[in-house]
């Protein structure tokens, strides 16, 4: 059986992995890190474990992974049988696309220009207006995922790391006022079925947060 340690924050975008490792059922430590809009508190030696100072991070058998697409496929590999990372080859291909995409432009780029305008200006009087471009990418973002959306699972009829991600960019989305389930049924109802999930339940009770729902 491997050893696993997760390294995570409260809500951040490190819940869905956290939701995937309670999917599969292995044994594994949970270390908590804080990470808030104003900032972060890492854990003691932290920039040892990951010198980027970014969470999650999962320790494989002392193997350390970073990167949420890493991290996740890790854990997706560690339970073949599920079909995490999709049941055909052409799946698998989707839920790649999803995830690069959900990592880099609605994340790095829309949350992060939204939430650390400081990484893409050292200029003050730059980050209102860098803010303001986050909010539109992250709408027009949301947009699209609405329309891409067409069951209960991003990817096929059956749960992969699409879903669990797209979940975290939902919860978010109500916290920055959007009206999620009116505004984006489809979406909603993805993420009224995957609550019913005892992984999901089980990650939001570890880091003491609700859906948002």
């Amino acid at each position: 059986m491997p050893q696993l340690k997760f390294y995570y924050a409260p809500g951040a975008c490190s819940l869905a992995p956290h939701i995937l490792l309670h999917e599969v059922g292995l044994p594994f430590d949970a270390i908590a890190n804080e990470v808030t809009q104003n900032g972060a508190n890492f854990i003691e030696g932290f920039h040892r474990i990951n010198p980027k100072m970014r969470i999650p991070v999962i320790a494989l058998d002392g193997e350390v992974i970073t990167e949420t697409i890493a991290v996740m496929t890790a854990i997706a590999n560690l339970a073949p049988e599920k079909h995490l990372l999709g049941q055909t080859p052409l799946e698998t291909l989707r839920v790649y696309e999803w995830m690069a995409w959900l990592s880099g432009t609605v994340h790095g780029q829309g949350f992060g220009e939204l939430a650390r305008p400081e990484r893409f200006s050292d200029d003050p009087a730059a980050h209102d207006g860098i803010r303001a471009k986050g909010h539109k990418t992250i709408v027009d973002c949301y947009d699209m995922i609405e329309g891409k959306l067409t069951g209960v699972y991003a990817v096929g009829d059956s749960l992969t790391l699409v879903d669990p991600y797209l979940f975290v960019f939902f919860r978010w989305g109500n916290g920055l006022g959007l009206a999620m389930k009116e505004k984006y049924p489809n979406w909603a109802m993805l993420v009224s079925n995957l609550v019913k999930r005892s992984a999901v339940e089980a990650a939001l009770k570890a880091e003491n947060i609700d859906s948002t729902l």
